[in-house]
């Protein structure tokens, strides 16, 4: 069964997923104690083997194959190869749950698009729903090993009312090499197309719309199919696997407590008179805290990916597949028989008679409708109180005027400093004032003056006329 721990972590406190660590079921420790009791036994042996059964120069030999291995291990990109490898399978894994073929749409469109309350109505409404629930479990059968303990034949099937004897006759009489969970969908479209004849489906909107749920529906199940089909390549999982395994197989041996290198150790310091102190070398643990926890991170992370590559299969962690077919065939029947044409009366709502509808709360959640109503994040922000740039620009005002107001550095420069565009624009001139003829046009064409205009444009004219002199 699922591990489900929603309601654990519904609330971040203090200790949240410590809480998580205690339990057995589902959990990483009964996934790798066997793996993890295996590699202590082993690196035991070989400290074992070291201390109390080599000679002095042997040792001397271990020690530098040690120092080989531990070098070693370091160069293979664990982290890499089995980080990618992890997310690969864990999209892979959600994708696999999402092409799950679930009824509920069907029902819903087979429930409003079917007429006919008399037992012709109802049969064929509880026919075609019966068909797209076969071809779940048929392809379930493919794909899960708990459905098809369940139903190791097609005559389980024909006990557990999926399937007629009739039924049965016509779907093994139909000779194909490959797999048959199609042809429910195929029964489904020839019924509903005589439906249509009939008139229990009253237009071929209907009859469209049908069709394409059952479309739907049947593509969910070819990509379940298919997914049981092409795995991820062998030899992706191979070099994840030959990865791991090679590494901690180097640091059985690399990861030994051995006598320190020539030349490495510290002298220990000694007092007068006496004899000097052997050289220290590394702290001689015995038990290799470090490499076990690596252990733990690394091959846990190798099994979670062998647990949900396929969950399919019976661990704890995969699919309920045969409560998925339970559940799909009551509520799917349910919703196309005795709740079809079955309503409740009408009525006038609880706010019917007002204006904006508030739902009442509770003591525990009354705070809540204290809370203001988020309207956007700009709503939040502080707008410049000067009233001229709300202003609307004219459409006809030309773009150096807007180019002008620069609040921010018009409180350095002062109200009437020219634009930097504009100071640009007249940089490198000889001799003069920088000169702002756009504005002086602007404003002589809002006095109307026709003379001060003529003078504006033979001044703009000598100006250009003195920026293109060398």
């Amino acid at each position: 069964m699922t591990v489900s721990y929603t309601l654990k972590v519904a609330e971040a406190r203090f200790g949240g997923f410590s809480s998580l660590l205690l339990r057995w079921r589902g959990s990483i420790y009964k996934l790798l104690y066997k793996e993890f009791l295996l590699f202590v036994v082993l690196y035991a042996l070989l400290s074992i083997t070291y201390r109390l059964l080599l000679t002095q120069e042997q040792k001397h030999v271990y020690a530098q194959v040690a120092r080989y291995c531990n070098r070693s291990a370091d160069l293979i990109p664990l982290s890499f190869v089995l980080g990618f490898y992890v997310t690969l399978v864990v999209n892979r894994w959600w994708s696999q749950y999402t092409s799950i073929p679930l009824p509920d749409q069907l029902m819903c469109v087979i429930s409003a698009s079917v007429h006919g309350v008399d037992q012709r109505g109802r049969l064929l409404r509880r026919t075609l729903i019966r068909y797209a629930n076969l071809a779940s479990v048929l392809v379930l059968r493919s794909v899960s090993t708990r459905v098809l303990k369940r139903f190791p034949t097609l005559e389980h099937v024909v006990d557990a009312g999926f399937m007629s004897q009739e039924e049965k006759k016509k779907f093994e009489s139909l000779k194909s090499d490959f797999n048959k969970y199609w042809v429910p969908c195929v029964w489904f479209t020839n019924l509903a197309a005589r439906a249509r004849q009939d008139g229990q489906i009253r237009d071929d909107i209907a009859l469209c719309l049908l069709l394409e749920e059952l479309n739907k529906y049947r593509a969910k199940c070819s990509m379940l199919f298919h997914y049981d089909w092409i795995s991820i390549p062998l030899v992706y999982t191979q070099v994840v696997t030959i990865a791991v395994y090679s590494f901690f197989a180097l640091s059985l041996v690399g990861r030994q407590f051995v006598e320190p290198q020539a030349g490495t150790a510290k002298p220990q310091e000694s007092l007068p008179g006496q004899e000097p102190a052997p050289a220290l070398g590394d702290l001689d643990m015995y038990v290799p805290l470090t490499t076990l926890l690596q252990f733990f991170f690394y091959a846990g992370w190798l099994k979670v990916a062998e647990q949900i590559i396929n969950p399919f299969g019976e661990d704890d962690d995969d699919f309920e597949t045969n409560q998925l077919i339970d559940r799909n065939l009551q509520v799917s029947l349910l919703s196309v028989d005795d709740m079809y044409q079955n309503l409740p009366p009408a009525e006038k709502d609880a706010y019917w008679d007002e204006d904006a509808a508030q739902p009442p709360y509770t003591v525990a959640t009354v705070a809540e409708s204290l809370k203001p109503s988020f309207l956007g994040s700009t709503f939040n922000l502080r707008m410049n109180d000067d009233p001229e740039l709300s202003l609307q620009a004219s459409p006809g005002l030309p773009r150096t005027v807007t180019a002008a107001q620069t609040p921010l550095l018009g409180r350095f420069l002062g109200a009437g400093a020219p634009s930097p565009a504009i100071s640009l624009r007249n940089f490198g001139r000889a001799r003069g004032a920088p000169r702002t003829p756009h504005l002086l046009r602007f404003r002589a064409e809002e006095g109307g003056d026709p003379e001060a205009a003529d003078r504006i444009e033979e001044e703009t004219a000598e100006s250009e006329d003195e920026t293109r002199e060398p």
